[in-house]
């Protein structure tokens, strides 16, 4: 079967339509304003602080439950050599699901992460980050949540072709469908968006393209919208087609 549902949130799920991104107010594909669903402030606080003297996954994936994948599940929990991580990826039919969450720390720290924040001004030490993916013969959608962020700020964000490393640059170039190509919300994946008052974000990408196996590997946050800006924060994330980063 290749007619799945995806479920990102809360919200209802949604079917990849084959559709383009719609193009947002700041040149991005189309942002969501609303918050991730929180915890409260002790617990929040409890769970950095266990992060901290630990090394303990208390990404989103610890806080909330995990879409069900379709046709099954994945692989669950933090990763043997990334404790502030946790992945899932399933793949039935022709289509896959990939879901990874990570806590963001600066490159060098004590506890090791696969979220690097370079800039801890906008991307604070501790805040989380999930990626979902959802592919199948017709198309991709890529979608995001950050909590921790600076409060009402805006951000960009592209899909990267390399894991990220302690140097910014290492994430390499973004990911384009048509290489040398237009760098546009269209032929790349673009993940712009604006945090609320609580540093709370999410966005949402379809494209009508999958990605070239190993072509995808990170994404990166950067301090401004559009296709450009200074390098924040990157994240380590296994894009599909064969889920391994």
């Amino acid at each position: 079967m290749t007619a799945w549902m995806v479920r990102t949130g809360h919200g209802p799920a949604h079917p990849i339509s084959g559709g383009r991104p719609t193009a947002g107010p700041e040149g991005g594909t189309r942002s969501r304003g609303r918050g991730i669903s929180r915890v409260s402030g002790a617990l929040a606080g409890a769970a950095a602080l266990l992060t901290l003297a630990y090394g303990a996954g208390v990404g989103v994936a610890a806080q909330e439950p995990a879409p069900a994948a379709p046709g099954g599940h994945g692989a669950h929990g933090a990763s043997a050599a990334d404790p502030s991580r946790a992945d899932d990826v399933a793949a039935t039919g022709g289509s896959s699901w990939m879901r990874a969450a990570g806590v963001f720390s600066p490159p060098g720290s004590f506890v090791p992460s696969d979220a690097l924040t370079y800039d801890t001004r906008l991307v604070p030490a501790g805040a989380r980050i999930e990626i979902t993916e959802f592919t199948d013969p017709s198309g991709t959608r890529v979608g995001t949540r950050l909590r921790g962020l600076t409060p009402g700020r805006a951000y960009g964000m592209h899909v990267h072709t390399s894991p990220c490393g302690a140097d910014p640059a290492a994430a390499g170039p973004h990911y384009q469908h048509r290489p040398s190509a237009t760098a546009d919300p269209v032929n790349e994946v673009w993940l712009d968006f604006r945090t609320d008052e609580d540093g709370d974000g999410r966005a949402e990408a379809v494209q009508d393209w999958n990605f070239r196996e190993g072509g995808a590997r990170s994404v990166i946050i950067h301090d401004r919208q559009g296709g450009a800006g200074e390098r924040a924060a990157c994240f380590t994330v296994p894009f599909g087609p064969d889920g391994r980063a």
